[in-house]
């Protein structure tokens, strides 16, 4: 089934994230994906949010009752989709890649890899400011403006806690 009202998968998309994003900001949580796909003869809606410190169940509880709220209220033609719809909440997980300056802060403490002006960097997140990022790389400071910064991967650290405790 095609998006409603005539509209390419794209219009659909940016159609949803501009219907959704406000809603969701407005619980003090930040919009990073939305999509559209079909699940038998209905839409999945799959909306992923994050915020400063994380999202718990009770904050994907919320934003799943506003963003039904908001959906049902659209369903008057500017709909991205038709017909019923299962909604599925979620945060992102540990391997979206970190391209935004939100996604880097978040990641302040974490052990990263990305690269900076095209040469490999793996090194815990220090800081992060205006000017760019700044890791530990080896026991060296070592800091990247945001021009010369590349996508980002969290790296899964298995041993860090057993090391803190020790």
């Amino acid at each position: 089934m095609p998006p409603a009202g005539g509209r390419s998968a794209a219009q659909a998309r940016q159609h949803l994230l501009g219907l959704l994003a406000p809603a969701i900001e407005a619980t003090g949580h930040d919009l990073e994906d939305v999509s559209v796909t079909q699940a038998g003869r209905r839409s999945l809606v799959r909306v992923v949010v994050d915020a400063d410190g994380g999202v718990d169940l009770d904050a994907i509880a919320e934003i799943s009752r506003v963003v039904s709220d908001v959906l049902d209220d659209d369903a008057d033609g500017g709909a991205a989709f038709a017909g019923p719809y299962v909604l599925e909440v979620s945060s992102p997980g540990i391997d979206r890649p970190l391209t935004e300056r939100r996604h880097w802060r978040r990641a302040v403490g974490r052990l990263v890899s990305t690269t900076i002006a095209d040469r490999g960097l793996t090194g815990r997140v220090l800081d992060v400011d205006d000017r760019g990022v700044a890791f530990d790389v080896e026991g060296s400071r070592a800091e990247a403006p945001w021009s010369q910064l590349g996508r980002g991967r969290v790296q899964v650290e298995f041993s860090r806690a057993e090391a803190e405790e020790g």
